[in-house]
């Protein structure tokens, strides 16, 4: 993305009540030098959908710490594809037991990052999938939709 700044929204899907990580994390983000657009709490997944595609960002960032996130992706996945964004990557974090990580890859989600890893990580993980995001389908105009373990990645997109 050279040139560009990276416009990631931030959102908390659901009933999720937790959003100190959102917020501290959306400020890493912002203070690396992305743009960030942040939802606030209890939005459903079509209200971060239909954002993400009026904002045209490159990254949504979703921190799911109510021990929801199979049938919050499971229902993301199918609203992408109703939007016609169904080749847009997705990731997780948040509370997320290693048990469910290979049901979400399964499901379609290319990345799980559970609590416990630096902001640097996060950002230099966002960098990467966006850059090669771009590299591989600026012909779309497609953004990259992330699902972040706001509270840290415990493993970057390889």
């Amino acid at each position: 993305m050279t040139g560009k700044k990276i416009k990631i929204l931030v959102g908390k899907p659901g009933l999720d009540g937790h959003d100190r990580g959102a917020k501290v994390t959306a400020l890493a983000l912002r203070d690396a030098g992305m743009e960030v657009i942040y939802t606030g709490l209890h939005q459903t997944i079509e209200q971060i959908v239909r954002t993400a595609i009026q904002e045209a960002v490159d990254v949504i960032g979703l921190s799911i710490m109510s021990g929801a996130h199979l049938p919050i992706c499971k229902k993301l996945l199918e609203m992408m594809k109703s939007e016609g964004i169904e080749d847009v990557p997705v990731t997780v974090g948040g509370v997320i037991p290693k048990q469910d990580i290979p049901k979400l890859n399964e499901m379609g989600i290319v990345g799980v990052f559970p609590g416990g890893t630096s902001f640097d990580d996060i950002v230099t993980g966002i960098r990467r999938v966006v850059n090669e995001r771009v590299t591989r389908c600026a012909w779309r105009g497609y953004g990259y939709i992330w699902l972040i373990g706001l509270t840290g990645l415990n493993r970057v997109i390889e």
